[in-house]
């Protein structure tokens, strides 16, 4: 399967969750947001013809399972988090890829955010 074969988008952005996630000592005592946003590889025409949930990808279910997920989990780095949401993702949902972005805010004085994009396809 190519992108090509899906080439519609489902997108989930800006999901807040908290977690551990740092290197520091201070950073895994404490729980800190991090903002992920996904965008999974569809086909969206047999479901936007039926107008049926039943012929698409349920996002609500993609996005409590990985507010679950990353809310469990203590990385101590953000692309170690975001390599194990896409595995998650690929192995638990039809879909042939996924690209997963996690962000830190305020882990840089200055800076809005900090983190990671990643895509990853279903082998």
């Amino acid at each position: 399967m190519t992108d090509e074969t899906y080439p519609d988008t489902i997108f989930l952005r800006d999901m807040r969750v908290e977690t551990v996630v740092g290197i520091w000592d201070w950073e895994r005592k404490i729980r800190q947001i991090v903002s992920i946003d996904l965008e999974l590889g569809a086909d969206i025409r047999r479901a936007a013809a039926s107008d049926s949930i039943e012929d698409t990808l349920n996002y609500k279910s993609v996005a409590k399972r990985v507010q679950q997920f990353v809310g469990d989990s203590s990385y101590q780095l953000v692309e170690t988090m975001a390599e194990e949401i896409a595995r998650t993702i690929l192995a638990e949902f039809e879909v042939p890829w996924v690209q997963v972005r996690v962000n830190k805010p305020g882990a840089i004085r200055g800076a809005q955010g900090v983190g990671v994009q990643i895509r990853r396809h279903k082998e």
